[in-house]
């Protein structure tokens, strides 16, 4: 128990300099600072005890979080320029001592993450990011953490990728890691296309139809464009746009498709073809509308499904959606993609397991606003009849 409230003793006396500070600068009173300390004291003794839980540390660094919150405000409001202590720095040093104790617990490490993020103290989110990658290499979540970093908060999609395939190698068999790696790349190719849409260029090139193949792959390593989207200047006026590079970036595989094509392919060959996973990421790519490679990806998707198990109900239901993809229902164009899909259905209507993903993809059709009266007819229609099949099953 001495030990306990020497460690304890030895960090208060820690804070006494910065405590001290505040109450000569008036930002707190004497009775808060008293009662800062008795707080401070409680949690101590709770974090350096042998029954010290991870909830002690989170509730110690939100009560620090709060104080440091009010700390800003006055400060702000007393028109004080500057204090010779950082509140987030103490932060930090809590955090740090969790992660230590408790290097098992996720939930800590992302709350540290999570809060290095929001002060936007980048270096420091690095070095933590690398100690909970060295100490929990298998674990897929951090590993697209990292990489959804990257991209949201720096846009920075080549060290993204370097994360991704770093988790691969750790993490191969989870098909979660391989999904969000190719939504990922998703996602990079609905910016570039955005981005093109507002400078106006997309008007004066069109993607070109020379594809990379994914033939030369290696076999460990998945092939990545040469080309990011620094090739295109939005700051620059539009007169001085590089029109040559634009013309390349349309033609590598980050905007033809083929990355996510040989992500996909990488995937089913470490999972031994697994037509569960096949439907997930065809249904995951069938979301992207706008990208303009769309039906090419999820045609190569189709066929590696119907090549490896072409009587699985996934497969079936994908080729059934395929001429529906990239169409909104709301569209004049999709009265007849819809044609086309029900045609397709025909065959394989009266299959138990067709018919429960028909009722799972039409259902919420269905239920789009501003639909077409005749259509939705249709789509009930079909709905009920999927269903009058599951009864009978």
């Amino acid at each position: 128990m001495s030990a306990t409230t020497d460690k304890a003793r030895f960090y208060l006396e820690k804070s006494v300099p910065e405590l001290k500070e505040y109450e000569q600068k008036k930002i707190f009173s004497k009775e808060e600072i008293t009662s800062i300390i008795k707080k401070r004291s409680d949690f101590e003794h709770k974090i350096n005890a042998r029954g010290a839980h991870p909830n002690d540390f989170v509730r110690y660094a939100e009560y620090e979080m709060n104080l440091d919150s009010l700390r800003r405000m006055r400060v702000k409001r007393l028109g004080i320029k500057a204090t010779g202590f950082s509140g987030q720095r103490r932060i930090f040093f809590v955090l740090d001592r969790a992660t230590r104790k408790f290097h098992g617990d996720i939930g800590l490490w992302i709350q540290y993450t999570e809060y290095a993020r929001r002060q936007k103290a980048y270096k420091k989110l690095s070095t933590i990011l690398m100690d909970a990658l060295r100490l929990h290499p298998s674990n897929a979540d951090l590993w697209i953490y990292a990489a959804q970093y990257h991209m949201e908060d720096h846009a920075d999609m080549s060290q993204a990728r370097t994360y991704m395939q770093r988790g691969l190698r750790f993490c191969q068999s989870s098909r979660r890691l391989w999904i969000q790696y190719a939504k990922l790349e998703l996602i990079y190719i609905t910016k570039i296309v955005a981005r093109q849409r507002i400078l106006g260029l997309d008007e004066k090139y069109e993607a070109s139809k020379q594809e990379t193949t994914a033939d030369d792959l290696d076999a460990d390593m998945i092939m990545m464009p040469q080309i990011t989207e620094e090739d295109i200047n939005p700051s620059a006026n539009d007169d001085s746009v590089n029109q040559e590079a634009i013309k390349t970036l349309n033609s590598t595989p980050a905007l033809s498709g083929a990355i996510p094509m040989a992500i996909f392919d990488s995937a089913i060959k470490t999972l031994n073809h697994d037509d569960r996973f096949c439907h997930d990421f065809f249904d995951m790519v069938f979301e992207f509308e706008e990208v303009p490679c769309l039906q090419k990806i999820l045609t190569h998707i189709v066929d590696g499904m119907q090549a490896s198990k072409p009587a699985s109900s996934h497969t079936l239901i994908c080729y059934i959606k395929l001429p529906t993809a990239g169409i909104r229902p709301t569209s004049p164009e999709f009265p007849r993609a819809l044609g086309a899909a029900l045609s397709r259905l025909q065959e394989h209507r009266q299959k138990p397991g067709v018919a429960k993903e028909v009722v799972s993809w039409l259902r919420p059709v269905e239920q789009t606003k501003d639909l077409d009266p005749s259509l939705q007819k249709a789509i009930a229609a079909t709905i009920g009849k999927a269903e009058l099949v599951l009864q009978e099953a």
